[in-house]
């Protein structure tokens, strides 16, 4: 266990050297995500796989669909303005991924709001047994990730795992 902690410090340290795009509002730093998205869900991928590799587990690979299913997510818990795995519609993280077209194993989803990069959330995350338990799934074999950003700078986002 200390050792992944630690290869997760390393890892997120390696990977924080990547300059964010960081605007002041007045009341501090906003993160804001500029350009090629395919860049921070790049980010994510490498990180997540080598967090999975230092754990012994199969490598993951970014599923279209299920970015698909991350964005959607992410943009809808900015309109309910709450974190939370159930849609306005009250659609489960699975009945989301299989209108995305995703029709594997659906493993599970991790879910933040916040103001941090990716890689801090991806820490944060690691933290907290529910959410390292879908990044970590043996089974995991296809994962989505996306994002909302609002104006005031806040990050929804949005992780789902399939087999």
């Amino acid at each position: 266990m200390l050792r992944l902690v630690l290869l997760v410090g390393l890892v997120l340290g390696a990977l924080a050297a990547c300059t964010p795009s960081y605007e002041n509002n007045g009341s501090g730093k906003v993160y804001r995500i500029r350009g090629d998205e395919s860049k921070v869900q790049f980010r994510m991928l490498d990180s997540v796989n080598s967090l999975r590799s230092a754990a012994g587990l199969s490598t993951v690979q970014l599923n279209a669909q299920l970015n698909a299913a991350a964005a959607t997510h992410s943009r809808d818990m900015s309109v309910q303005n709450r974190p939370w795995h159930f849609g306005s519609d009250g659609s489960s993280p699975l009945d989301r991924a299989q209108r995305a077209g995703f029709y594997g194993p659906f493993l599970g989803e991790a879910i933040s709001e916040s103001y941090e990069t990716e890689l801090e959330t991806l820490s944060a995350w690691m933290g907290q047994p529910g959410t390292r338990s879908v990044i970590m799934d043996t089974q995991a074999r296809n994962m989505g990730f996306s994002w909302f950003q609002e104006n005031n700078g806040k990050i929804w986002w949005t992780l789902e795992m399939g087999g």
